[in-house]
């Protein structure tokens, strides 16, 4: 890993050095993790629930595929990759291990217990070796990365030759005053919500905030080019409040 003295990021608005903002992170999905599911449905009134089976229909996932699901908390991604899949092999990796233990607590894990690993760890750091996974997938996660490009880095390495990765995040909506409509929306509702539902408006604050510094779709195209990855595109989802982006490793 680079060495990160004296250089800063983003945690939200804030400016903070890079070695703080994993702790931050942290302790805002530590504080979040068990109403975290409950929040993505009010918040995105289910949507995130489309968002998430379009990702499944872009990827099309195959019989005996092996995924890494990057800040997979609570398993939604890989339990729908399981399922689309019918069967094959996902690692649930993420930052915080109380997101890993809600995951652990739904049916699915249950269902699929054979098939799942839940394993602690960093995006920028992944411990596995070279080329084992057909599959790198991380959703609402990346923007929360200290150096995305190393996450994006990491993510090449792992992956086998012909794998793929895919991203979902919240975007840029490419539209002035729908743009202004959303952020109404976000700045405002979001964390209110987030103080009556998981008595924590501070983390939610910090999530809308984090959303809006992360890069818009062109130039997150352009970093998951030069990690590598090849025949890269994107989609937006709901006007571009989400989109979709995917590269091979060719």
């Amino acid at each position: 890993m680079a060495d990160d003295s004296g250089k800063t990021t983003h945690f939200g608005y804030q400016t903070v050095p890079e070695g703080e903002k994993a702790g931050r992170v942290r302790g805002v999905f530590n504080s979040v993790a068990s109403k975290y599911d409950v929040m993505n449905d009010v918040m995105s009134m289910g949507i995130h629930r489309v968002w998430k089976d379009a990702m499944m229909d872009w990827l099309a996932p195959r019989p005996g595929q092996r995924l890494l699901d990057v800040a997979g908390g609570t398993g939604d991604i890989a339990f729908r990759f399981l399922a689309r899949a019918g069967s094959g092999h996902a690692t649930v990796l993420d930052l915080t291990e109380p997101m890993l233990t809600e995951g652990r607590r739904r049916a699915e894990a249950g269902r699929m217990a054979d098939s799942l690993d839940w394993v602690v760890g960093d995006a920028m750091a992944l411990p596995f070796p070279d080329g084992c996974f057909d599959v790198y997938t991380i959703s609402f996660g990346i923007r929360n990365v200290t150096r995305p490009q190393d996450a994006l880095a990491e993510a090449l390495r792992v992956l086998r030759p012909g794998g793929r990765l895919m991203v979902l995040e919240f975007s840029q909506v490419p539209n002035d005053a729908l743009q202004r409509l959303y952020d109404l929306y976000s700045f405002n509702v979001i964390p209110r919500m987030g103080q009556l539902i998981a008595k924590d408006r501070d983390s939610y604050q910090y999530l809308v905030e984090s959303i809006r510094r992360f890069p818009d779709q062109e130039t997150f195209l352009r970093m998951i080019r030069e990690a590598g990855f090849e025949q890269a595109k994107y989609r937006n989802l709901s006007l571009g409040v989400a989109a979709l982006h995917s590269g091979w490793k060719l």
